[in-house]
């Protein structure tokens, strides 16, 4: 890498056009080759280990079940942090080493502002049993900051476990624009609290008229897994009048994408740090002019770590549609079977 790594991050953080972008993602992917271990192995195995790609689309992507048994890492620096995935009983659970933290809360506290707002002008609610009893979840980490920016701004904000009550009567309490952000799970359970303590349709339109809901995912352990779409339905009969929204984010990467409700429900779209292509999945290593596969994804945060990331999820690409990300639009449709089978068997150990 030609400028220093301190360079690299505020340079990602100024992104105005893909042209900019693409030039920094190739020029993350040479500092990786060389010094992430595992993605130099990786890129070795698949007779790319002297590979110089002349565009995004031509850089290999590591499957992420590696970062379940290897220290994924581009630094010599000591890791401050380890981040963990949930994991369902017997699975072994994703690790992140996180080097430079600063990284991390700048990459999630822009993206959120540029989604909703500046600090401040709203309430922030965290709905998050589960990721709070356990230790290294970046999604708390995440609520933690942005919970503390906000009152620091002059509004309010706070975490709950399974204290409905308390939480419905922050709500009744606010006059102002709040967000409550919450794992599926948890939001349905207080869905249901809702619609019991309040039966009257018009009572719970009323009150969260100036809610926006952001699920977060995560109904692992929880029984049937849900479609987004049934998601939001169930989520919709209680809550009524909320916008419900939705974050998209995981351990292994250092930003997140966001989906609106209303006209845009269910298409995300990333920060200009961060971009979504898929893959064709009888040829993954093809992405060019593939529109329905596969997610990979560039986040050029995780220069730490590694930028580019083979997801285990599927998912289309919407070319036409443009906000104030850089990028093309994306939706996530669900997992991949068997998807652990290609990519991280040969280099697990």
């Amino acid at each position: 890498m030609t400028a220093d790594l301190n360079s690299f991050t505020d340079r990602i953080f100024r992104i105005r056009n893909s042209e900019e972008f693409n030039a920094l993602a190739l020029e993350a992917f040479e500092f990786q080759r060389e010094s992430c271990q595992v993605y130099r192995e990786y890129l070795e195995l698949i007779g790319k280990g002297d590979f110089h790609p002349a565009s995004i689309e031509e850089i290999p992507f590591l499957p992420i079940c590696l970062f379940k048994s290897r220290d994924i890492v581009s630094s010599s620096l000591e890791a401050a942090l380890c981040f963990t995935s949930s994991a369902t009983t017997g699975m072994i659970p994703s690790h992140h080493l996180i080097v430079e933290p600063a990284v991390y809360e700048q990459s999630f506290k822009e993206g959120f502002r540029l989604v909703y707002g500046q600090s401040g002008t709203y309430n922030l609610l965290a709905l998050l049993p589960s990721y709070l009893e356990r230790k290294g979840s970046s999604l708390v980490y995440m609520a933690d900051r942005l919970i503390a920016e906000t009152k620091q701004n002059g509004a309010e904000g706070d975490f709950f476990l399974y204290d409905h009550g308390k939480l419905l009567e922050n709500l009744k309490r606010f006059s102002s624009k709040t967000i409550l952000l919450g794992v599926s799970f948890a939001l349905l359970d207080f869905a249901e609290y809702v619609k019991q303590q309040m039966p009257f349709e018009e009572d719970r339109k009323a009150l969260f008229s100036d809610v926006f809901i952001i699920e977060t995912g995560g109904m692992k352990g929880r029984g049937v897994e849900l479609s987004r779409e049934e998601l939001h339905r169930r989520l919709k009969d209680g809550f009524v009048s909320a916008r419900i929204d939705s974050e998209y984010g995981m351990c292994e990467l250092l930003s997140q994408a966001y989906s609106i409700g209303g006209e845009e429900e269910g298409i995300f779209f990333t920060p200009p740090w961060m971009r979504v292509m898929a893959r064709d999945l009888q040829d993954p290593f093809k992405v060019k002019d593939v529109t329905t596969g596969g997610l990979n994804i560039i986040d050029l945060a995780n220069i730490h770590s590694c930028c580019f990331i083979e997801t285990e999820d599927m998912g289309r690409i919407i070319p036409a549609v443009e906000k104030e990300s850089v990028h093309p639009a994306f939706t996530v449709d669900g997992r991949i079977q068997n998807s652990e089978l290609r990519g991280c068997n040969m280099l697990l150990g």
